[in-house]
């Protein structure tokens, strides 16, 4: 009896921690992420191959998810529109997060008129709509996945530069910091090599809850026909094809719809779990 109320009290505690929350995020990205990968041989049909005497076919065991209106298998589609949706949010998070931490670095580090003009600079792109922004660069440099990826570094990037700066204020202060001038460290090696990996905790929890965020961005841009073009399989694209027939065809941009909210899901979960996790460990 007592070995089986150690273990049940063990096991809330793991999961009481964090650990359920980190579990079910990693289980729903590494999922989609096996699905994209296995694509070739998980689809059951080619995504672009059409077959007019099959148009809006409804959900059966032949096609579960059903056919569009090119007569297109909709589930080998949402497989294969993984591939793309999470490049999407992977890459989509790379370059702001790259391109804000070397900012937010240099600006805290440093300081004075630098610091002044980065801000101002930070200031003057949230004076704009993060959605509203992207589509005008995008509209500016034209439809495709790399104007996405331009746009969002573009406008990303300040969310990281913040978060980085206001951890180098403070760390630049600290013992350490002073240890490793003191031992006539150069600025380059104190920044990136003390400062900054002390620094990126922050950043890095924020940079999965923020491949929601970039996610939600592909698919509305598809959606709005700047994204991924037709007729490549992509969520957003596949919502916005389906949208004609939602009321007799509603397979058609159910499922893409629910894949999005389901990765999303998945990796807002993966973002509270480590920060969970994390945060007791400090």
């Amino acid at each position: 009896m007592s070995a089986t109320l150690a273990l049940r009290a063990r096991l809330a505690w793991n999961l009481g921690d964090g650990r359920l929350t980190l579990y079910c995020g990693l289980a729903i990205v590494l999922g989609w992420c096996l699905l994209a990968l296995c694509a070739p041989w998980v689809a059951p049909f080619d995504p672009l191959l059409q077959n007019g005497d099959l148009r809006l076919a409804a959900p059966s065991l032949a096609h579960p998810f059903g056919t569009d209106n090119f007569g297109r298998d909709v589930l080998s589609r949402v497989i294969w529109g993984a591939r793309v949706d999470l490049q999407m949010a992977l890459i989509g998070v790379i370059f702001p997060f790259l391109l804000g931490t070397c900012i937010g670095a240099v600006s805290g580090y440093v300081g004075g008129w630098l610091d002044n003009a980065c801000m101002r600079l930070i200031d003057i792109v949230l004076a704009f709509p993060f959605l509203v922004l992207m589509l005008a660069i995008m509209a500016i440099l034209g439809p495709g996945l790399g104007s996405f990826y331009i746009a969002m570094a573009l406008v990303g990037w300040v969310s990281y530069a913040r978060l980085i700066r206001s951890q180098i204020l403070v760390l630049k202060h600290s013992d350490f910091a002073l240890a490793a001038r003191s031992l006539g460290f150069s600025h380059r090696r104190t920044l990136f090599g003390h400062l900054l990996p002390n620094a990126l905790f922050g950043s890095v929890v924020f940079c999965m809850s923020d491949a929601v965020l970039v996610l939600l961005n592909g698919a509305a841009v598809s959606y709005l026909g700047l994204g991924v073009q037709p007729p490549t399989p992509e969520w957003g694209t596949m919502v916005a094809e389906g949208q004609s027939f939602i009321t007799s065809a509603w397979w058609i941009c159910t499922f893409p719809g629910l894949a999005v909210v389901t990765l999303a899901m998945g990796f807002s979960l993966l973002a509270d779990g480590v920060a969970e996790r994390l945060g007791d460990r400090s």
